[in-house]
C-alpha cells in the first residue's frame, strides 16, 4: 500500500506558503483596472472584498479558499485596501457559503481554469513517473504538482489529495526501481543475494555485516581484508553497470535504507523488493569499498615513508658524533694538504704527521658507511620497499 503520510507538518505549510517579501505581494495581489472593473460590478462591499480574494486566491495561488478559513493576512490587507472596504467585511462574507460557491463558478471561466477531477488526477500522475525516478523526497514531488497544476490552470485539490497521488506515484516508482535491478538476476545470483543475509562460516556475523565492516586503522590486512570483500561482491556476477539504469537518488536512498535495515527485516521483505534493494546496497558497498581501499593504500604508503624518514633521522642523530669526528678530521688533513702544496713537502708527510696512516685509511671506509647519496634521500632506507611494492601489486589487482 502506499504511503499516506508523504510530507511532514512544516512541508505542507510550506507547500502553500505565501512569499514573505512585501514587495513581492503587493506585486502578485495588485488588482488591474479590468479586475477592480470586474469586482465592481457586484453588489456591497462583502460581496465586492469576497469575490477579488477569491480571485487573487485563484489566480496565485491556484486554489479556493476553504469554507471556514481566513484569508492571509497581508494579502487581505492589500485586496481591501485597493478597494477601500474594512477588513472586517470579510467575516460578512465569509457566513454565505453560498454566495462563495457562485462566486467560484463565475471566477472559473473567466480565469480559464477548470476544477481537479479523477482524470486529472490520472494525468499528472502519470506525468509524474519520470520525476519520481529521480527523487525520493516527497515535497519535491508534491511541489512538482502544484507547480504542474498551476501551469494547466487546474485549481488545487486538497494537500491530502496532492500527498496520496505522491505517494501511489513513488510507490510505482519505487517498484519499477527494484524490476530494472532484478530483471538481469538469474537463479544462482538470486541464491547468492540471499545468502548473503545468513550467517558467514566461522564468523558471528552474516555475509552482508561483513560486506560492510568499516577498514579500520591502515594495516596491510586491513586493505587485504577490504580486497577479499570487493572480490566476494564480484563473486554475485552482478552486473554492476545497472546502476547506470537509474537516477543516482533513488540508488543511494534505497542503498541508504538498507544499511539502516536489520537483517532479520531484510529477510521479511517479498522477493522484488529483497533482492533490488541487496542490488543497490552492493552497488554502492563496492563504490565505497573501492575508494575505503584506496584510501587505506594512500595512508599505507605514507605510514611506510614517515618510518622510514623516522628511521633515518634516529640514525642521523646516532651517527652525529662520528660525522662531527670526521669532519674535523677531515678539515685538519685538508688545511694540512694546503699547506703542504703551497710549500713544496710531502703530502702524505702531512697526513701522517696529524693521523697514523692506518687510522686515516679506516676513517675513509668508516665516512663511506655513514654517508648518504647524492640527493640526501631517506628512500634507500626504506628497508620494507619489497613489502610495499607487493601490497601496490595487491592493489592494482583487487581494483580493477
Amino acid at each position: 500500500m502506499p504511503r499516506r503520510e508523504l510530507l511532514t507538518s512544516s512541508e505542507r505549510l510550506e507547500l502553500l506558503a505565501f512569499p514573505t517579501d512585501e514587495g513581492e505581494l503587493i506585486r502578485l495581489y495588485t488588482l488591474t483596472k479590468t479586475d477592480l472593473a470586474f469586482v465592481r460590478q457586484h453588489r456591497g462591499d462583502h460581496n465586492r472584498l469576497g469575490i477579488a480574494v477569491l480571485m487573487s486566491y485563484l489566480r496565485y495561488q491556484g486554489r479556493v479558499l476553504a469554507g471556514d478559513e481566513r484569508p492571509h493576512g497581508p494579502v487581505l490587507d492589500i485586496v481591501a485596501g485597493q478597494l477601500g472596504i474594512p477588513v472586517d467585511v470579510w467575516d460578512v462574507y465569509a457566513e454565505r457559503d453560498a454566495t462563495r460557491r457562485s462566486h467560484l463558478l463565475e471566477l472559473l471561466p473567466r480565469l480559464g481554469m477548470e476544477q481537479f477531477g479523477t482524470r486529472h488526477y490520472r494525468s499528472i500522475s502519470v506525468w509524474l513517473d519520470p520525476t519520481a525516478l529521480q527523487t525520493t523526497r516527497g515535497i519535491v514531488l508534491a511541489q512538482t504538482v502544484v507547480n504542474e497544476l498551476r501551469r494547466r490552470l487546474i485549481v488545487l485539490p486538497p494537500v491530502a489529495v496532492i500527498e496520496r497521488l505522491c505517494a501511489e506515484t513513488m510507490t510505482r516508482a519505487q517498484r519499477k526501481v527494484f524490476a530494472l535491478l532484478t530483471e538481469d538476476l538469474n537463479l544462482e545470483q538470486r541464491t547468492k543475494l540471499d545468502q548473503l543475509l545468513e550467517q558467514r562460516e566461522g564468523s558471528p556475523y552474516s555475509a552482508l555485516s561483513w560486506l560492510r565492516m568499516p577498514p579500520g586503522a591502515p594495516t596491510p590486512r586491513a586493505v587485504l581484508g577490504h580486497i577479499e570483500r570487493l572480490n566476494a561482491i564480484r563473486d554475485l556476477g552482478l552486473s554492476l553497470e545497472v546502476g547506470h539504469k537509474l537516477h543516482q537518488n533513488p540508488l543511494l536512498q534505497l542503498a541508504r535504507e538498507a544499511g539502516q535495515t536489520a537483517v532479520y527485516q531484510l529477510k521479511e521483505y517479498e522477493q522484488a523488493r529483497r533482492h533490488g534493494t541487496l542490488v543497490a546496497l552492493m552497488i554502492e558497498t563496492a563504490a565505497t569499498l573501492i575508494d575505503e581501499i584506496i584510501d587505506l593504500n594512500d595512508r599505507l604508503i605514507g605510514s611506510f615513508f614517515t618510518k622510514s624518514k623516522n628511521k633515518y633521522e634516529r640514525a642521523f642523530a646516532e651517527q652525529g658524533k662520528a660525522i662531527n669526528d670526521k669532519v674535523r678530521l677531515y678539515a685538519r688533513v685538508g688545511a694540512a694538504l694546503v699547506d703542504a702544496w703551497e710549500q713544496g713537502r710531502d703530502p702524505f708527510a702531512a697526513i701522517e704527521a696529524i693521523v697514523p696512516w692506518d687510522s686515516f685509511s679506516a676513517s675513509v671506509k668508516e665516512a663511506a658507511e655513514l654517508a648518504r647519496d647524492q640527493d640526501f634521500d631517506a628512500q634507500d632506507l626504506l628497508v620494507e620497499f619489497r613489502r610495499l611494492e607487493k601490497e601496490a601489486e595487491k592493489l592494482l589487482t583487487g581494483t580493477t
